[in-house]
This record gives structure tokens, sequence and C-alpha cells, in this order.
């Protein structure tokens, strides 16, 4: 049995069984109070290092669900959101549709009802003319026509502003380079200042290929998860970036933890839009799902 879900963002949002975790979230969402929009009063935005669970399933966790969207709500409403996620490497750097006909529905073995998801948000064409401005010309941007959200971006986001009434765009992964993904975030810092939410969108630890059936049914935690996740805790506590970016050589697990370090590297964005980077971070989310750390942080 299905009831209508209220929502603005999507009629197939409607089609959500009633009793799912997500449609309780909606109508907890529909119940709130309105989300107070940013101001230049309010001053620049944090930065955002964000974990976004895998594939769709964040939609059905309680550990995910309400801390994203009191974290969402713990900040002004952002005039529009900038994403780099771990699933679109491209070089050269590149920006998604302004506004995009189709989501990227990159994920397989889970519900069809999340095919149908939509995250209709508003045309971001003005923070795209403003990406492009702040990046230099040796970049060369390219501006895609009709490339969607992949979901390191309208998952979480989806959760966090599920009215989709703020303008998102994406910008490619280039590299692996931490010096340049932290002068990357250096150029968009300024947005921050524009009421512009600038979020890296990976997972503090990303081992599938190495998780156990006990490890995804007992949620056991394994060495190589924790030792990593410790490394980059104590790491982000003392503002140690340098640290951070010899994580080839100095992370705890790292070819367990990452044997492909995308869903990690989007943090040099997320530091180098930071006032300073070397500053301590603040932690919103930490804690592990089926056996992979979720820590995700601001920074101011």
């Amino acid at each position: 049995m299905t009831t209508p879900v209220p929502t603005t963002t999507a009629l197939a949002d409607a089609r959500i069984p009633a009793g799912h975790l997500f449609a309780r979230h909606l109508r907890r969402v529909a119940a709130s109070e309105p989300h107070r929009a940013w101001t230049p009063e309010d001053g620049p935005l944090p930065s955002l290092y964000l974990s976004h669970g895998g594939g769709p399933m964040p939609f059905e966790r309680p550990e995910w669900l309400d801390p994203l969207y009191g974290w969402a709500r713990s900040l002004p409403k952002p005039r529009a959101i900038l994403v780099v996620s771990a699933h679109w490497e491209s070089a050269p750097l590149s920006v998604s549709a302004t506004r995009p006909a189709e989501l990227v529905y990159d994920f397989g073995g889970f519900d069809p009802v999340y095919h149908a998801f939509r995250y209709d948000t508003p045309d971001a064409g003005e923070l795209a003319r403003d990406v492009v401005g702040l990046l230099p010309d040796t970049e060369h941007v390219h501006q895609h026509a009709s490339r969607g959200l992949d979901h390191g971006s309208w998952v979480p986001l989806k959760i966090m502003y599920p009215e989709a009434d703020v303008p998102v765009l994406q910008l490619s992964l280039p590299t692996e380079d931490p010096d340049r993904l932290l002068g990357i975030g250096e150029r968009l810092r300024p947005l921050r200042e524009q009421g512009v939410l600038v979020v890296g969108s990976g997972h503090m630890t990303h081992g599938l290929p190495f998780l156990t059936r006990e490890m995804l049914t007992e949620n056991k935690v394994p060495g190589w998860s924790s030792d990593f996740d410790g490394w980059a805790a104590d790491a982000l506590a003392r503002g140690d970036v340098a640290e951070l970016a010899r994580y080839r050589s100095a992370a705890p697990g790292l070819r367990y933890a990452h044997p492909t370090v995308e869903h990690f590297t989007p943090l040099f964005v997320a530091l180098g839009a930071a006032t300073d980077p070397t500053a301590p971070v603040v932690t919103a989310l930490d804690g592990y799902s089926f056996g992979l750390s979720r820590r995700s942080f601001q920074a101011a």
C-alpha cells in the first residue's frame, strides 16, 4: 500500500510506501518550521566534507536521515550549493548542466523506486558563471549541457534539503593531487561569502571490496577502517593539512580503506575553501555504517 507523501521535490516521491523511513522523514520535514534563509549578516557559510553513504542506502537508515537533516537545519539555508563528488572524476575540470533533465542513477541492487526519484532544483546558471569566473584560465572549464547530479550529490541533498528549492551545481573531481585540489577550493572560497555552500562529497573510508558478510550484517568495524578514521580525525583536529596531504604514505590501512582514493580526495576541496584550512574542523557526523566511517565535518 502506498499513500501520498507531503513533499514538493517530485511526483515520484508520492509512490514511496507510507511506512518507509524516508516517507516518515518527509512527513517530519513537512511539519517543521520554515528553514531560515542565509543573509549577508550571517557571514560566510562553512565548507563541508560529507560522507554520503552507499547508493540510496541513506534513505533507509535513521543514522543518516536525522543527522543529515539536522546538520542542514543548523545552518542557514544556502542561496546555492556547489558539490564536488567522488562519482564524477573528470578532467578537464567540468561543471554539470545548470538544470539537467535527469539525475544520474549510478547504483544497482536497490529497490527500483529509487530510480524514479527526482530532485528538480532551480536553475544554477548564475552559480555556474560565478564558478567559471573564479577558476583560473589554465583550468579550461568544460560546461556540460545535459549531465545531471550523481548519487554523491542528490542522495544526501535530498535528505538535507528535501524541498529541492536551492540551486545545485556539480563540479568534477579532476585530479588526486591534494595541492591542486586545495588550490581549487581556495579559488572557490569567495562563494561562501555569497551564501553558497561548498561541499566535498565522498566517504571517510570506502573499502567496499574488503567488507565481509559479518561486517555488513553486524556492523563490525574492520581495523583498517577504524585505523584510517582515527588517523584522519587526529589530523583534522590539529588542522594538520600537510599530514592529510601525505595520505598515500602516512595513512594506516589506506590500501583497504581507499583502494581507490576518489572518496577521500574531495576533502581537500572542502579544506581549501575554508577561511583557514589549518584550523580544527567541527565534526558533524561520526561513527560507522556497515563497517565504514561516515565522518563528516564543516570548516569555517
